[in-house]
């Protein structure tokens, strides 16, 4: 990924033509291109509206959207400060994401309004999260063993898994914080469960970095700096700041809370106040705003599974706004879209879960076996997934139960000729039988 090509100075084209204000204004004063907030790097592949240089067009799009652009107090390095706009497609996101993350969507499945399975769900989007937000930083261990660590709660074998590990603990932590206010302790508290065990300077954890770190954002492959933030001399004061706005101090006009939530996100990125961790310190930041303003969905969605397909795409939307005047429209829709995909993609989920779980208790109805709704659970996930050891243990932490609950749930089914135990150790193994779906259907 490179640094996107620098906008010109839209005031200059201003200053050696002025009649373009007027151009401008004529042409109309929509800030965006076919619905899209486009960057001046993207100008170039499209062709300029009639009468229009590629220089006008873009002074045209800057003038449009000045007067929409509103100040927030995060400065960049040379103390200008970050400025976002609401333009028509981020409203009709922002609309999506009212409507299917808050309030009331029992529509949508009762299984996560059902206390009795929304533990799983919730267990189910933990997972993800800490799985895919650890890849983002380079984790590499398999989704089948940090599934297998987490639901068997093992302790972490490498710095891979220890990543997840802390991810999935954290996460965890943020639904417990919400009705505390953000404070430097919090952050440096987040950041410590997440890094533990996984820096290379184990004094790093769960500190700011230091004068003599000199800590940068490179492109990998050609070690471009990509981000340079701001020295750590600062960093005691921006987070405080930053503290402020999390806890609506500042400024003094209403912001969406899920804007805040965002430009949150981007906050601590771009300020990068440690050695490293900080992409899943940010996302974990932004976890804990929405879940504080009641977005009680995001308990079961994974941003990160989103980012995950596209990584590029997450590093353009800050370096766009870093590199066009701090406008953080850019990094605002990007996240904005990409919200509204993990609540389509928990939707679709559920809908999946829902038909596969009402297939097998079609199946089990139909048998006359008598199960309760957590051994179903188990019967459907066997069915599709013949060679899945499960333990004791690993039913317990799955529905949150308690142990001999679980023990007796994985017997009865063995006692019903559904699942085969073996011993490894001293730790019973349980398996789906042979031609599972036979034994139901008989």
């Amino acid at each position: 990924m490179k640094k996107p090509e620098k906008p010109i100075s839209w005031s200059s084209v201003v200053l050696k033509n002025p009649k373009i204000v007027s151009k401008a204004l004529i042409h109309g004063k929509s800030p965006t291109y076919k619905g899209k907030y486009i960057h001046w790097e993207k100008t170039k592949y499209l062709s300029p509206p009639k009468g229009f240089s590629r220089d006008e067009w873009w002074t045209a799009l800057k003038i449009a959207r000045s007067g929409q652009l509103r100040e927030v107090p995060l400065h960049d390095t040379l103390k200008k400060s970050f400025k976002f706009s609401l333009p028509d497609p981020a409203l009709e996101y922002l609309h999506h994401i009212d409507q299917g993350a808050g309030g009331q969507i029992e529509m949508l499945s009762d299984g996560i309004t059902n206390p009795k399975t929304r533990d799983r769900y919730i267990a189910h989007s933990l997972i993800e999260e800490a799985i895919t937000s650890s890849q983002l930083e380079g984790a590499t261990t398999t989704r089948k063993a940090a599934k297998e660590m987490i639901r068997l709660k093992r302790k972490p074998l490498n710095r891979d898994e220890r990543m997840i590990f802390n991810n999935y603990n954290t996460m965890s932590l943020i639904r417990d914080r919400t009705d505390s206010p953000l404070t430097t302790e919090l952050i440096l508290e987040l950041h410590g469960l997440l890094t533990e065990g996984t820096l290379d300077d184990t004094t790093a954890v769960g500190r700011f970095r230091k004068q003599d770190e000199d800590i940068k954002v490179y492109e990998t492959a050609s070690n471009e700096i990509l981000h340079s933030p701001p020295p750590a001399s600062e960093l005691n004061k921006r987070v405080k700041i930053m503290c402020k706005f999390a806890n609506e101090e500042i400024p003094d006009y209403f912001i969406h809370p899920v804007i805040r939530a965002i430009i949150l996100h981007f906050w601590l990125a771009y300020d990068h106040p440690f050695v490293d961790g900080n992409g899943r310190c940010a996302r974990a930041l932004f976890y804990w705003y929405m879940l504080r303003k009641k977005y009680w969905l995001l308990e079961f969605i994974s941003i990160s599974q989103i980012i995950k397909e596209g990584p590029s795409k997450y590093g353009k939307a800050f370096l766009y706004t870093e590199s066009d005047d701090g406008d953080l429209t850019y990094f605002i829709l990007y996240h904005l879209k990409i919200v509204t995909r993990a609540i389509q993609a928990l939707h679709d989920y559920i809908s999946w879960k829902t038909k596969t779980i009402n297939h097998a208790e079609t199946l089990l109805q139909k048998s006359s076996i008598d199960l309760n709704y957590r051994q179903v659970s188990l019967l459907s996930h066997s069915l599709r997934n013949q060679d899945f050891t499960y333990t004791v243990k690993s039913h317990k932490n799955s529905n949150k139960i308690a142990y001999e609950t679980a023990r007796s749930d994985l017997f009865d089914l063995v006692e019903k000729g559904l699942l085969e135990k073996n011993k490894k150790g001293k730790t019973y193994e349980f398996h789906p039988i042979e031609n599972l779906s036979k034994k139901i259907k008989s």
